[in-house]
């Protein structure tokens, strides 16, 4: 990371060593939370002096909830699960839900050095009693099996300490208050002294005014058992809920919090570890082949701000060495992310930039918060470089061997083709309404994707295209935009066609996620109101068309089709003509439109590629097991096949390569539309955290093949998918059955990963690379990509003038 804020420094995460330690002994790895202690936390966020190593806590540091607006996002310095049911109000942390186990993890201390002491207090008062009270009080000891402070934000236990009504309660222990608190607040304070190994907890509470005791309990436990993160738990005695299935009898009491303080060195304390109020950006540069030159487009994303904050992001750039103000702009409400476009922009050289935001306090102060990166210069005489990933399941959250991995490649651009969230995101379920509601959710999921990737897209070019896990649905046929009918049916919005968010949300999926692209094509919304993003970019001498390839797909139900039944019953090899029709749409007329124009601009570039969601083509035969055959896959772009052929036939003619994910299985494959091999090739990258997993197993069940490549790999050739559709498969990154307990060997073997693909202009070539996920690029090992890969293609060959055998 570049830059001089806490969120501008970069963790260095799973070296390969550590990563081979812990697989091979089982012992967690990561980002032990760490650094340089300060007086108190506002002070701390005014230094522009990044922290390098971790280093103990001695002084004492109090949350800055008293000088902090009314506001849903309760600060950098915070991760609230779910951030929707947390708002900051009246100098306190209110948790505004009454459902069991909701929790504020502290980002920036936790409790590491067994051997060194440590005092936490904090004040905590129901607001709603309930004869089902779950407790509000501190969590010790949230720890995920790799003890990464981001990982351990979404662990649901730990050593629980606080009160319920008249008692305290101290892991196992229970100790009758002197009195019922009822509503009044009181002071929970915690003091741990090291015992030989163990650690010795005093506990006390009182109440604030009178300092009057009310309870108090000493009590030796493992230092292990306290290692880990630190939360405030409001409920911690009821399990937590979803969503969907709170209820008034699992309900428990809300409560706030206030005052909390942590001092010794048994805690270790990282500024670099907060997050936000500037949670990250993305840009593209563009050259529009205009008298606007290059354009430079870029978004800030925040916290979700109130009312009476700051609403004004600035964007400086460096020049001569020193920093010039280029641009103001006003913070969407809804998206909570500033836009800043600039035309003109010189993409001869690198250009440092920084996007500030002054963060407005109850006593008039201001803490500036600055977000620092490059603006690369336009990769020119030389090939271009790309990432592709997709899909990010969570259980491997926060992924760093892949973004580790990517900053060692130091790609050019990134490409994310969509899921960059699931439904289940972070736990406690996903909102269909209020739409206000369902945006702060949705949001709250987003943001995991770029706590995970922000180092990378800080200082590159990024692509990021919003799919149907983004707007919280299991499948999306997007039937133009249109809202989905009988939801009622369909609750998980699996196997019915439209939109099942209120549509004001799913257009904040698509800004949060395309608002710093060029200018689409044709930006008119669907009659619905939902906007539309697709069109194109043009860097490093290579020519980008972005898709959205759901948007205006056709749903199955409107031909009769029950997803993942109808069809079971017919043999692998029987192509079904009732499953398609002229009628039936895929990327929709006015993408079609687009895509024709596209194909014949070769204005500024010499190499093109098709980025969208998804494969062309029916490749995956087996799901969720290996053993489960499954014939028709209506969410793949194989279907409808009329309409397959009538886009692939439009991009035939640009010679495009096509880069899409979505199927959590590496592909390399070449359609055919009048014969086999006669169009488009088509790389589908592995997803970085594969979930639902996916087989092509052709050769199992009987599909006939011909022509298989020359390196003789089984389930590779030529086949007809279940659709009809012709397709070439060169290479495919079949997973094993995930079983381990550790996330990331988990996450390796359901065949998870990346790619790279190299545009070489002058050779006129595509190079791609399929690489696992639990390995280090830097050794450069045969076996870090998957087997079929890298793989050479000529421009001409997607024209079906094949070299490649």
């Amino acid at each position: 990371m570049k830059g001089s804020k806490a969120n501008n420094s970069s963790n260095k995460g799973v070296s390969r060593r550590d990563a081979l330690k812990f697989v091979g002994a089982g012992v967690g790895v990561g980002v032990l939370a760490a650094s340089a202690g300060c007086a108190n936390s506002l002070s701390a966020s005014q230094t522009n002096t990044a922290t390098t190593k971790p280093a103990k806590l001695t002084s004492n540091t109090q949350d800055p909830w008293q000088q902090t607006h009314d506001r849903v996002w309760l600060g950098g310095e915070y991760w609230a699960n779910p951030m929707e049911d947390w708002r900051v109000k009246d100098g306190h942390a209110h948790c505004i839900n009454p459902g069991g186990n909701r929790s504020v993890h502290s980002l920036t201390h936790q409790l590491a050095n067994p051997q060194g002491s440590f005092t936490l207090s904090v004040r905590i008062q129901n607001m709603s009693e309930n004869a089902n009270d779950g407790g509000g009080g501190v969590r010790l000891g949230a720890r995920s099996e790799i003890n990464d402070y981001k990982s351990n934000c979404f662990v649901r236990d730990g050593f629980d300490i606080g009160v319920v009504k008249n008692t305290l309660v101290i892991g196992g222990e229970r100790v009758t208050l002197v009195q019922d608190i009822a509503g009044q607040p009181v002071d929970l304070i915690i003091t741990g002294t090291p015992q030989v190994g163990a650690m010795l907890l005093d506990v006390k509470v009182r109440l604030p005014n009178s300092q009057t005791e009310l309870g108090a309990h000493s009590l030796l436990v493992s230092a292990d058992e306290i290692l880990g993160n630190v939360a405030l738990v409001s409920n911690f005695a009821l399990p937590a809920t979803d969503f969907q299935t709170d209820a008034l009898e699992h309900n428990g009491s809300r409560y706030r919090f206030s005052q909390w303080c942590m001092s010794g060195d048994a805690f270790e304390y990282s500024d670099e570890q907060r997050f936000g109020p500037i949670l990250w950006t993305m840009y593209t540069l563009n050259d529009s082949q205009s008298e606007k030159g290059f354009v430079l487009k870029l978004s800030a994303l925040l916290g979700p701000m109130g009312q009476k904050d700051n609403q004004n992001v600035e964007l400086q750039v460096k020049r001569d060495g020193q920093w010039h103000a280029i641009g103001h702009s006003q913070i969407d409400p809804a998206a909570s992310l500033a836009t800043f476009t600039q035309e003109n922009w010189d993409e001869s050289q690198n250009t440092a930039f920084r996007v500030i935001y002054n963060q407005f306090h109850k006593d008039g102060s201001q803490t500036p918060d600055i977000y620092s990166g490059t603006i690369q210069a336009n990769p020119d005489g030389r090939p271009l470089r790309m990432a592709s990933l997709t899909c990010q399941n969570d259980y491997a959250f926060p992924y760093t061997p892949v973004a580790e991995n990517l900053q060692k490649l130091d790609p050019d651009l990134v490409f994310f083709s969509g899921d960059q969230l699931y439904e289940h995101h972070g736990g406690y379920g996903y909102v269909r309404a209020p739409a206000d509601r369902a945006t702060l959710n949705y949001l709250r999921m987003y943001y995991q994707f770029g706590w995970s990737f922000r180092d990378v897209m800080r200082d590159r070019p990024t692509v990021c295209l919003p799919d149907d896990h983004d707007v919280l649905q299991g499948n999306l046929w997007g039937e133009g935009g249109a809202p989905m009918q009988h939801i009622e049916r369909d609750p998980s919005a699996s196997i019915l066609g439209g939109y099942i968010q209120p549509m004001s949300m799913v257009n904040v999926v698509h800004k949060t996620n395309t608002a710093h692209h060029p200018t689409g094509f044709d930006t008119r919304p669907n009659p619905s109101g939902i906007s539309s993003y697709y069109g194109s970019l043009v860097y490093g001498n290579v020519g980008f068309a972005i898709l959205a390839d759901r948007q205006w797909k056709s749903a199955p139900e409107g031909i009769g089709v029950v997803v993942g039944e109808t069809g079971q019953d017919e043999t692998p090899g029987y192509i079904n003509p009732d499953f398609d029709g002229p009628d039936l749409a895929l990327l929709g007329q006015r993408q079609e439109v687009y895509l024709k124009q596209w194909a014949q601009d070769w204005r500024g570039h010499e190499l093109k590629a098709v980025l969208s969601q998804t494969v062309f083509a029916g490749i995956a035969t087996h799901q969720p097991r290996p053993d489960r055959y499954l014939k028709y896959d209506f969410d793949s772009s194989g279907w409808p096949a009329t309409a397959r052929n009538n886009a692939i036939d439009i991009m035939r003619e640009s010679a495009a390569l096509h880069i899409c994910g979505d199927t959590h299985l590496g592909t390399l494959s070449q359609y055919g539309v009048n014969k086999q091999r006669d169009s488009n090739w088509a790389f589908c990258s592995p997803a970085i955290a594969a979930g639902w997993p996916r087989w092509w197993k052709p050769d199992a069940v009987g599909f006939e093949v011909n022509n298989r490549p020359a390196h003789g790999l089984s389930n590779t050739g030529e086949y007809l998918d279940a659709f009809g559709n012709k397709m070439y498969v060169y290479a495919v990154a079949n997973p094993l059955v995930g079983k381990s307990e550790n996330r990331y060997v988990k996450a390796h073997e359901k065949g998870s990963g990346f790619g790279i693909i190299t545009f070489d202009t002058d050779a006129q070539t595509y190079t791609m690379d399929a690489y696992k996920f639990l390995i280090d690029v830097n050794d450069n090992k045969t076996s870090n990509q998957y087997e079929g890969w890298p793989v050479t293609i000529h421009k001409e060959e997607n024209l079906g003038k094949n070299r490649l055998s």
